[in-house]
């Protein structure tokens, strides 16, 4: 499945800025600084919230959520 692009929509500034680097050929890439350790305890999160919501959900309502999961992704109405 293909992943969703998450950008803001572009500003008038932020068009500006990038009509004038085309035309005048200059460029320079805006950084994109993140914190490590904001990243990491993401990712620290990440890893662990799907396993620990699967074990908490019961069987019945698991099989829910993964009907109602599939019935959307492929369009069929709900039963």
């Amino acid at each position: 499945m293909h992943k969703r692009s998450r950008k803001e929509p572009e500003d008038e500034v932020q068009a500006a800025h990038r009509i004038l680097e085309a035309v005048t050929g200059e460029t320079k890439p805006l950084p994109k600084e993140k914190n490590p350790a904001a990243v990491a305890l993401g990712r620290l999160g990440g890893l662990k919230g799907g396993k620990a919501r699967a074990r908490k959900l019961s069987a019945r309502r698991r099989k829910e959520i993964a009907k109602k999961a599939a019935a959307t992704r492929w369009g069929r109405p709900k039963q």
